[in-house]
């Protein structure tokens, strides 16, 4: 059913983000890989102020689509 659909693709979800949390890669072959980057400080500008900022460093979610994905659009 649609609920049941839907509390898999939250639980695939939620196993996703706590894997990211503890460093881990998670790797879905024929789809994709999660993984977390680690972006470095770094000076911005502020647009409207011209002003410049500093942007803390910060980790960030990556994915790159596998060869089935890519294959699949186009």
């Amino acid at each position: 059913s649609k609920t049941d659909a839907a509390k898999a693709v939250d639980g695939v979800f939620a196993a996703i983000t706590d894997a990211l949390k503890k460093g881990n890669e998670v790797r879905l072959v024929g789809f994709g890989t999660f993984n977390v980057a680690e972006r470095a400080k770094s000076e911005g500008r502020n647009p409207r102020t011209g002003q410049k900022i500093s942007i803390p460093a910060s980790k960030q979610p990556k994915f790159k689509a596998g060869k089935g994905l890519k294959d699949a659009v186009n």
